[in-house]
């Protein structure tokens, strides 16, 4: 399956300051029944996000209508506990293109990248920023340039640059998953098979 293309995002960011936020607040595991990558985003972050009668909690950021964006912002070890895909896929079902953190588990990590979302690592220092900026003024902007591999945060006029590996940033820049990468390198995969 094809990603979107990603290059630079410009966007508010939707500010969840929770640390060890695992797999399972995510995306509960009783709503794991399907396994396309659509329909999952109804239930982000679902036990936080809706009381236990089903009405949406107005405390939850998600639900609150002065946070919106394409990036979502958590607190430090974001996607630790199971290796679940379905929380990946849930956050891009929802309309995140970028998560930032100042640590993500691994697996997670692997499994945002597979799926389209970005994954930024900033410092502790630059995240509580990206926090303070969104509390002062939930509108204000950053930027996030995968070519350059920055976070820019346009109203505190801080940028900084993040770690991917070059293989995810190229499948990312251009739109493919693994299968697509392997298509497009097809002429030299050939011409290699007949020298």
């Amino acid at each position: 399956m094809s990603i979107e293309k990603f290059q630079k995002l410009v966007s508010t960011v939707v500010p969840l300051p929770i640390e060890n936020v695992d797999t399972d607040q995510i995306i509960p595991a009783r709503f794991l029944k399907a396994v396309e990558r659509k329909g999952f985003g109804d239930n982000l972050f679902r036990d936080w996000r809706y009381k236990k009668d089903g009405t949406p909690n107005p405390d939850f950021v998600l639900n609150q209508s002065r946070f919106s964006g394409q990036i979502l912002a958590g607190g430090k070890n974001f996607g630790s506990g199971s290796s679940r895909e379905h929380a990946a896929w849930a956050i891009y079902d929802a309309g995140f293109r970028v998560v930032v953190s100042s640590f993500f588990a691994d697996i997670f990590k692997s499994n945002v990248l597979n799926c389209g979302l970005l994954p930024v690592q900033v410092s502790d220092e630059f995240l509580s920023g990206i926090f303070k900026t969104v509390e002062d003024d939930p509108s204000a902007q950053f930027e996030v340039d995968l070519q350059a591999q920055t976070i820019r945060n346009i109203k505190a006029a801080e940028s900084v640059k993040f770690e991917i590996n070059s293989y995810k940033k190229e499948c990312l820049l251009n739109g493919y998953d693994d299968i697509d990468f392997l298509l497009s390198l097809k002429e030299e995969i050939v011409a290699f098979e007949q020298a």
